[in-house]
This record gives C-alpha cells, sequence and structure tokens, in this order.
C-alpha cells in the first residue's frame, strides 16, 4: 500500500507487533503483548477493557507520546517513534488530535483561544487561528460562549471545547482516553452525539478508549484489550 502523507487511501494509524514493557523494581512487566491495529480514514474505533489492561498506554503509543519496547506504530505512512523530537511534534500537531477524561484547557484563555492555540503552534496569526476555532465552536454548539474562560463553562461545554481544539488542525485522527468518563449521564450522551456526527460530517478517524459500553456500541469497529493483547470484537 502506499503510505505516502496525504493520499487519501493510506491508512491514517497502524502498529504491528507493538509490545511495551515497564520495569517495576526488580519486576518486568508486560502492559502491551504483540498489538497489531489499523485505523482507516474516517473509522469510528472504540477500545474497551478492564483498568489496567493497557488501553492508556496503547493510545500514547499510536499518539507518540511514548516509545513502544519494540514495534512500530505508523501515522500517516510515517514512523512516529523513529521521528526526531521536533519533527514528532510536528507530525502530531498536523495528523492528530487528543481529548482526554479531563479536558486540559488553559484556564487563561477563552475558549476561542484555547481552540486556535495548535494553530498558533503551527505558527498561524492570531487572526487566521482564530478565524478557524470559532465556527467549529460554533458547530459544537458553543456559538456564544467564544469569550468565556474554561472556569465559566460547565462540564459539558469544556469537554466540546477540548473536542474542537482537537478537531481545529484538521487531523486524519483523533484519539480520546475517556472522553465522556467525567461527565453527567446528559452531558455525556450529548459529546456521543456530537461525535458521531462529527465523524459522518468531517471524515475524521476517532479513536476512543472507554469504559462505556453503550458508548462502544455505537462505534463502527470494537475492539477489546485483555492482558496486553488487542482483539477485535465488531
Amino acid at each position: 500500500m502506499n503510505e505516502k502523507t496525504g493520499d487519501s487511501t493510506v491508512n491514517v494509524l497502524t502498529c504491528r507487533e507493538l509490545h511495551k514493557e515497564f520495569k517495576q523494581g526488580p519486576e518486568l512487566v508486560r502492559v502491551l503483548d504483540g498489538v497489531d491495529l489499523t485505523v482507516a480514514p474516517g473509522e469510528l474505533l472504540a477500545i474497551v477493557g478492564q483498568s489496567g489492561s493497557g488501553k492508556t498506554t496503547l493510545l500514547q503509543l499510536l499518539g507518540g507520546l511514548d516509545k513502544p519496547t519494540s514495534g512500530q506504530v505508523h501515522v500517516m505512512g510515517e514512523p512516529i517513534a523513529e521521528l526526531s523530537e521536533k519533527a514528532r511534534s510536528a507530525l502530531r500537531n498536523r495528523a492528530l488530535g487528543f481529548v482526554y477524561q479531563f479536558h486540559h484547557l488553559l484556564p487563561e484563555f477563552s475558549a476561542l483561544e484555547n481552540v486556535a492555540m495548535p494553530l498558533l503552534i503551527r505558527g498561524m496569526s492570531m487572526r487566521e487561528a482564530q478565524a478557524k476555532a470559532a465556527p467549529l465552536l460554533e458547530r459544537v454548539g458553543l456559538s456564544q460562549r467564544l469569550k468565556h474562560r474554561p472556569a465559566a463553562l460547565s462540564g459539558g461545554e469544556r469537554q466540546r471545547v477540548a473536542i474542537a481544539r482537537a478537531l481545529v488542525g484538521e487531523p486524519g485522527c483523533v484519539l480520546m482516553d475517556e472522553p465522556t468518563g467525567n461527565l453527567d449521564a446528559d452531558n455525556a450522551a450529548s459529546v456521543q452525539a456530537l461525535l458521531l456526527e462529527l465523524n459522518a460530517s468531517v471524515n475524521t478517524s476517532f479513536v476512543i478508549v472507554t469504559h462505556d459500553l453503550t458508548m462502544a456500541q455505537k462505534m463502527g469497529t470494537v475492539y477489546r484489550i485483555d492482558h496486553g493483547r488487542l482483539s477485535r470484537e465488531r
């Protein structure tokens, strides 16, 4: 398969024979044991499993936030672990978005400024970055909250800002770690509906680690991780 960045046929993420081990005192703990995964353009994919099964570790490796003990991760065809830190950061900024259970918004900045931040990091002017950020905030239902700082937003609104920030750079894939885990039932349902709508309309892939089996069942593809091994359920 041709895996050049920009080719719409390329898989946005692949990993092969991915292993990750940590030392805990004298013991070597195996967290991931030969994981293979392919994420196609526009795919909506959930990874479920018990706490400590390796879900978050896998997400960090897929996003280039950590390096595997062995095996490879390719993001838009590029071996992310083999890149320099500068090149790895640039690839993450260009090709990936991230959403966590806790929103990690910068408290001193408005919703608009938070969403514009990835574009400012790319070198875009403030005017251009905010011009791209504002329509995304409107799209996630926050047109009346552009100037509000995180402290003035509800939990569901803060998570919507985080989702807009993840999408503003038009990434091939957004990696999400328990995106509704810190929300009440109504806000969780609202965020789930938003993700489905955005996936259908912008063709961005989503890889979602979740304990929420109801949410997982709404995804097109579901994997389960157990004792560091990944298997497809649907």
